[in-house]
């Protein structure tokens, strides 16, 4: 076995897997509690001996094993691995997948791009990532500069100016304006979560504004089989990029309008608009916007506390201990986030914005700059309890009692109080 397939954990090894199996297997008829628990999470019906551990069998911790890899059955498991192994094996013999017409590969980051030409995909690559999931969106002439602006905050440790960012963004808009006249295929590599795809609600609406490409797909996915969470398609290996290649659909002109309405409401500076699509039936022609959409409202200040969910999870973490924010980062975002999405910087971000007010939440240790933010110790205060413990209302104690736009998780909704 080599190195490799155990460093990988969407590159699974079928043998690796069986062993996995015998000694769950073993660890059952030692009645450890732990495995225990495990098999009986995923059996569909378990055994109704009361020592039932005396009937476990072999294949039903085959089927759990399957079942934790996020797969419906040992036998799929089996074959999804051997075919992940047969294009491993054929990416350096296979001619290129996308070398009959000129096609775009456009993503809301560089994640894959080094692995697209491994996975046989040489067309042309497009980095698209403005985050539109946090700061302002303002439709007309004035949104490059609101967005600088706002992105200026973002990247001050990379020393670029107002003017420089907002004129990467000019030149992104118009490449993407205009990328319907230069390729005949365009294909969006977007997942499920809400940094992709609020940024798919603004590629389809200029799309749908102005002449779409010949031939417009989408690879578009909220899992794949492996021994971690997913996330995202960075963490992917090359041969599965393949796989999914095979797997893309056309974009409709029906789904290119609804872009086009997602984006207007995401734009609209009241959030009742935005909150009206979870109710609209036509949403779920975007398979994943309503849940992204849902989990956006879900940052407008609580209704309880007057704290976002993001940081509310920041609040929930920090009462067990106090984190650097490095470390405070990956814990809220792989541990607690229902759905990751946030980038470093941008939880950065939200960080100093709990404790820059006249009434933070939270302290970070050391000087107010952004250098080595990681390695900064982030801890709660007393306000801070006061907070998570819905005794105080953050918002009310920065704010005052002027009214504001809220999330009301009980009833999935926006309020204004």
């Amino acid at each position: 076995m080599s190195k490799e397939i155990h460093d990988i954990p969407f590159r699974l090894n079928f043998e690796q897997q069986q062993k996995r199996a015998k000694d769950l297997l073993k660890q059952i008829k030692s009645n450890d509690e732990q495995s225990i628990l495990r098999i009986t999470k995923h059996l569909r019906k378990p055994p109704q001996n009361t020592d039932f551990t005396k009937d476990i069998k072999l294949s039903d911790c085959q089927f759990t094993i399957a079942r934790e890899l996020r797969l419906p059955s040992w036998t799929q498991l089996k074959t999804h691995i051997q075919n992940m192994a047969v294009t491993r094996h054929h990416l350096t013999k296979n001619p290129f997948l996308d070398a009959d017409i000129s096609t775009l590969h456009i993503r809301c980051g560089s994640d894959i791009q080094k692995r697209l030409p491994t996975a046989g995909l040489h067309g042309d690559f497009f980095e698209y990532s403005d985050p539109v999931c946090q700061g302002p969106l303002i439709k007309g002439e004035q949104q490059i500069n609101a967005r600088a602006e706002f992105l200026s905050n973002y990247v001050k440790l990379a020393g670029a100016s107002v003017e420089s960012i907002a004129a990467q963004l000019q030149a992104d808009e118009e490449k993407l304006r205009h990328c319907a006249q230069q390729y005949q295929r365009v294909v969006l590599w977007f997942e499920h979560d809400i940094y992709d795809q609020l940024i798919l609600a603004r590629v389809l609406a200029c799309f749908s504004a102005h002449k779409p490409p010949a031939i417009l797909e989408i690879v578009s996915l909220n899992d794949y089989p492996g021994s971690t969470r997913f996330i995202g398609l960075g963490q992917l290996p090359p041969e599965a990029l393949n796989m999914l290649w095979e797997k893309r659909v056309g974009i409709t002109e029906h789904q290119l309008k609804l872009g086009h309405t997602v984006w207007d409401a995401l734009c609209n500076s009241q959030p009742l608009k935005l909150n009206a699509l979870l109710a609209d039936k036509d949403i779920k022609q975007l398979p994943f916007m309503a849940a992204a959409i849902n989990r956006y409202l879900q940052e407008l200040p609580s209704i309880e506390n007057g704290l976002g969910l993001c940081e509310n999870l920041i609040l929930q973490a920090l009462a067990k201990k106090s984190f650097t924010a490095g470390k405070l980062f990956a814990y809220v975002t792989g541990t607690l986030e229902p759905t990751p999405w946030l980038g470093d910087i941008m939880f950065w971000h939200i960080l100093k914005n709990l404790s820059n007010t006249a009434k933070p939440v939270i302290i970070i240790a050391g000087d107010e700059g952004d250098k080595d933010w990681h390695l900064k110790v982030v801890t709660l205060n007393q306000t801070g309890i006061e907070v998570l413990n819905k005794r105080s209302d953050w918002l009310r104690l920065n704010k005052g009692n002027q009214l504001f736009f809220r999330w009301n998780e009980a009833q999935n909704n926006v309020v204004q109080q």
